[in-house]
């Protein structure tokens, strides 16, 4: 009798020992009430996820780049300028490339002055090249050093340009990068701007430009020599050229035209002797 009056006793000290429930812990709403600032912080970062998410997606499909237009390369091919402006995973949205190079231009680049960037509607956008005014370039310590108007070289490189002259007849102990080349008369350097601008103008592709030590001036074009003298009449020179030129085809010798103007026309042609 005393050992069931002990278990009794045990049961009403452990019923003690427990706390009450209460009924508002029961409810189904209560865990929420109790952790209310959990799920309002909770919600708040799920909205933030969703719109970030939304707005992601809403600037990759509405500002991708479509059309590219690129003006003044020459040395460079359009793709070429296109992977140089839009490279990285995100290259081709508008958007971040206004942010990218707004106020900033492109430097850095070979025979570029530097490259501008705008964009003219979410999906275009406009490449502007400068590139360096070269002049024309000579080979030293097997690289083609090219100099500006000035003669300052203005790069080195292990390939040849299309389009730029290879000048010879300079006479120059040394060359460094980004200062004149020493030639004994720097006022040569406005020649070779003169005769480059002039061929350009006439659509004419010379390979190469001569100075004799006695300042005469000498084109290669191929197998066809030009001699044009000390540079006088050069523009008449060069007008009448183009048209002499495609008569010569084929042909190797020398077009004497030192005494050339464009009331005379006087020139004559020697042909190369034959080997053997």
């Amino acid at each position: 009798m005393a050992k069931v009056k002990q278990k009794k006793k045990k049961q009403i000290d452990r019923l003690r020992m427990e706390p009450p429930v209460s009924r508002k812990a029961q409810e189904p709403g209560a865990y929420f009430r109790n952790h209310k600032s959990l799920f309002m912080i909770g919600g708040m970062l799920l909205a933030l996820v969703i719109g970030l998410a939304a707005a992601y997606s809403y600037i990759i499909t509405n500002y991708a780049v479509t059309t590219v237009y690129v003006e003044g390369t020459i040395h460079y091919t359009n793709d070429e300028i296109i992977d140089m402006v839009m490279e990285g995973h995100y290259g081709n949205n508008s958007l971040l490339l206004s942010l990218k190079y707004k106020d900033k231009s492109i430097t850095g680049v070979p025979f570029v002055e530097k490259i501008d960037v705008s964009v003219e509607d979410p999906h275009t956008i406009k490449i502007e090249v400068y590139e360096k005014a070269l002049a024309g370039y000579v080979e030293y310590l097997e690289r083609y050093m090219y100099f500006d108007k000035d003669g300052i070289v203005v790069e080195s490189s292990f390939e040849k340009t299309e389009g730029v002259p290879l000048v010879t007849g300079l006479r120059f102990d040394h060359v460094v990068l980004h200062e004149p080349l020493p030639v004994e008369d720097p006022g040569i350097f406005q020649s070779i701007l003169n005769i480059t601008q002039l061929v350009n103008k006439y659509n004419l592709v010379t390979d190469r430009i001569y100075f004799g030590s006695d300042g005469s001036l000498t084109l290669y074009f191929e197998d066809v020599k030009v001699a044009l003298g000390m540079g006088e009449n050069l523009d008449e020179k060069m007008m009448g050229l183009q048209y002499m030129l495609p008569e010569l085809e084929g042909k190797k010798g020398t077009l004497r035209m030192e005494s050339y103007t464009e009331g005379t026309k006087n020139t004559s042609f020697e042909p190369e002797a034959a080997d053997g």
